[in-house]
């Protein structure tokens, strides 16, 4: 019971599944339905537990990662039986790893800022953002990094944190998949994407 009342109120069990289903209704909402609908119904529920785990204990798990990148993989890969969408799953794939490189390529250049959980993240969602296309990928990538990047900035202008604070990265890397997805299924088609 002591664990419990220490717990921070936004990590409660009833807490966290409350914001699952929420995440769960609004991706339905907002993505529509489409074949690729479940995949983007695991990524956000998944995407809710994973920025309440980096946000509070600075960890995005491997016992949560692989499976979600096996399962997304299944999804994604019925969503082309179903449609015929070859191209856009090895689009997916190629995303993966050019996210992942890259993601890669900043955690060794700066082993302080970026840690392996956010690697795996990038290239999970890459995969995703791939499916949806290029433009999905920059976007998502670009709106990431600007909000982490702003709210890094915020804390330290609040005295809340200094240069050398460690920052939760994946909520950001999430909220820049999620704006993309929604950017992309809603307006892609509008604007060309």
């Amino acid at each position: 019971m002591a664990a419990e009342q220490t717990l921070q109120w936004w990590r409660r069990p009833a807490v966290v599944a409350a914001l699952c289903v929420a995440a769960a209704l609004a991706t339905v909402v907002l993505h529509g339905w489409r074949t690729d609908l479940p995949a983007a119904v695991l990524l956000a529920v998944v995407g809710v537990v994973l920025a309440v785990e980096d946000l509070a204990d600075h960890r995005l798990p491997n016992a949560l990662l692989a499976p979600t990148a096996v399962a997304l993989t299944l999804l994604l890969t019925c969503a082309a039986l179903v449609t015929g969408a070859w191209a856009d799953l090895a689009r997916a794939g190629v995303a993966a790893l050019v996210c992942g490189a890259g993601y890669l390529a900043l955690a060794l250049l700066r082993p302080t800022g970026l840690g392996m959980g956010d690697v795996k993240l990038g290239a999970l969602l890459g995969a995703w953002l791939g499916w949806l296309g290029w433009g999905a990928v920059l976007a998502g990538t670009l709106v990431g990094f600007v909000a982490g990047g702003a709210v890094g900035l915020l804390l330290i202008a609040s005295g809340r944190a200094t240069r050398s604070t460690a920052i939760a990265f994946g909520p950001w890397l999430l909220l820049g998949a999620a704006v993309a997805s929604v950017v992309t299924v809603r307006a892609g088609p509008v604007l060309g994407l």
